[in-house]
């Protein structure tokens, strides 16, 4: 046999047979690795390792039988795993390292691809879509009824409790800004000095949840104050302008409204989500040469977008008109490189640097020039500054959604209008926009999921996600929906929990649904447009769509 393969090829089969098995033992010492990596992190069980190796060869080989056997033979493995095998077989152990191990390769990664979206209706478990309804409009305060007693149809009016306050906001996005790295949530490398001592002087919000583990969703969120469906964030997909979001919420007001970036707009399509919704757009193209000290393949160093956006707003303050502006950094990010000389760490990655606690220590250094610049400018004192991160620097952990790598700070700070505390309320980025219209006493027609944080009948609660399973944290419980209609259980209270399976008729189920099943209602019926909020609250009937975002 080996003669065959090897030594003597006597086939035009035999190259196939070669390249299968140098591919499949390839693939077999990238698993050995990985195992090697996450070593403390799986239970050392025989039938884990038998579990991870055998499942593994099945993914394998199934991603082999794409490429190498010819015609009909070519498409037959292919199609037998498109057919039968899917991203959920995998899910042997309660481990999420040990499943993800087994499946890990080039099959997931091209199933990933395959399966950008997901018909929620096909892999969720579902409910009836009248009692969810109610229960979704019963969680979401509102300070007068809603209009439209249709499904799911949230539009309302929000009246703030005084006259608006008409200040100017920067609300910044900081790249990878885990709550774990700040002092106050138990960091003891002394890496956000400054921020450690700024967000004493404003609201902390102590119990704020990412909503995903990307950019993307950390800006639907806030942008859109709407749970995350499953697939693509919004603001990667088509058909995603004229939604119902907070910068239409102040341009309505008359604000100049603009998205920051310090990279390059047109990555994950930013610059087409932030202009179809009512930004402006300011990112790396934009910035004049000598505007950018420094850059890598992310984009300009924060301080760069942070000088840039005082000038944006000093030329907002000289027109006479407030602004608001949504700013995204990028320096908390690999490579983690950043101007010498800032900080006392080294920029770069690996050895040849202090890599992502860098990142972190000149990120936090950038917000600090932010914070001292802006202090000098004559808009400042009627100025409020929101500091948020977009997601975590990891989202991995032995359960699939693991919550503590979606724990986020939120601060908002104005010292001339906002007096400084802790709140402890748990809550997630969905909760930001109505907050902050709600500390503005901005009254408004609202399509947001979320709610005033602050607010005396807001319930505890955040929602966290990734690519496929869509998650509700209360207290110390974690219950998600997963493809092949799965509904799942965590209690955190202890340290090693234990993933439990549960059925739609468990308390907080319905609640989860009602989120979930309602943003996809939402998005697919187009309710959050604004051509169809304007009907709605001139008391027409909407039309019916059927177009998926």
């Amino acid at each position: 046999m080996i003669d065959t393969l090897f030594k003597n090829p006597k086939t035009r089969f035999t190259l196939v047979f070669q390249l299968t098995i140098i591919a499949l033992a390839g693939f077999a010492v990238m698993r050995t690795i990985l195992i090697i990596k996450t070593w403390p992190l799986i239970d050392n069980l025989f039938f884990e390792w038998v579990y991870i190796f055998g499942q593994g060869l099945i993914y394998d080989i199934a991603f082999i039988g794409y490429f190498y056997i010819p015609f009909v033979l070519l498409l037959l493995i292919p199609l037998l795993s498109w057919a039968f095998l899917n991203q959920s077989q995998h899910r042997f152990s309660d481990n999420n390292y040990v499943n993800e191990l087994a499946s890990n390769g080039p099959y997931q990664l091209f199933a990933a691809f395959r399966n950008n979206t997901l018909d929620y209706r096909q892999f969720y478990a579902t409910g009836n879509d009248t009692e969810l309804s109610r229960i979704l409009k019963d969680q979401i305060q509102r300070a007068e009824p809603y209009p439209d007693k249709g499904i799911y149809n949230i539009a309302r009016h929000i009246k703030g409790k005084a006259a608006p306050k008409k200040l100017n906001v920067m609300l910044i996005s900081v790249e990878s800004l885990s709550a774990k790295f700040l002092t106050r949530f138990g960091q003891e490398k002394n890496i956000t000095p400054f921020m450690d001592e700024f967000f004493t002087k404003g609201k902390l919000f102590t119990n704020f949840y990412a909503t995903g583990t990307r950019t993307t969703r950390g800006l639907e969120a806030i942008t859109l104050s709407i749970p995350p469906t499953p697939g693509r964030s919004i603001v990667k997909r088509p058909d995603n302008s004229e939604m119902y979001s907070l910068g239409m919420v102040f341009k309505k007001m008359g604000y100049d409204t603009a998205f920051l970036y310090g990279g390059r707009g047109f990555f994950d399509n930013m610059n087409a989500f932030f202009l179809g919704n009512g930004y402006e757009i300011v990112h790396q193209p934009r910035l004049d040469e000598k505007e950018v000290t420094f850059a890598n393949a992310w984009g300009v160093c924060d301080e760069d977008i942070y000088n840039r956006s005082i000038r944006e707003a000093r030329q907002a303050y000289d027109n006479n008109r407030s602004f608001f502006f949504h700013i995204m950094t990028t320096s908390n990010h690999q490579p983690f490189t950043f101007p010498e000389g800032k900080i006392d760490l080294e920029p770069g990655e690996g050895k040849t640097g202090s890599g992502r606690f860098g990142g972190v220590k000149y990120s936090d250094y950038a917000l600090e020039q932010l914070i001292k610049k802006s202090s000098r400018q004559p808009w400042f004192d009627d100025t409020v500054f929101v500091v948020v991160a977009d997601h975590c620097a990891a989202s991995a952990g032995k359960i699939g959604l693991p919550a503590d790598k979606y724990h986020i700070p939120l601060f908002i700070y104005s010292p001339k209008h906002i007096k400084a505390e802790e709140i402890i309320t748990l809550s997630s980025q969905i909760d930001l926009a109505p907050t902050l219209l709600s500390l503005l006493d901005i009254s408004y027609e609202s399509f947001f999921f979320g709610q005033d944080i602050m607010s005396p009948g807001f319930k505890g609660r955040a929602l966290i996600a990734n690519y496929q399973k869509l998650g509700l944290l209360k207290k110390h419980e974690l219950i998600f929906l997963s493809p092949g209609k799965e509904i799942n259980r965590v209690n955190l209270f202890f340290k090693n929990p234990l993933l439990e399976k549960i059925t739609p008729d468990f308390p907080g189920v319905r609640e989860l649904m009602s989120y979930y099943q309602g943003a996809d209602y939402v998005s697919i019926h187009r309710l959050n447009r604004l051509y169809d909020m304007k009907k709605q609250f001139a008391g027409r009937s909407r039309p019916s769509r059927r177009k998926r975002i």
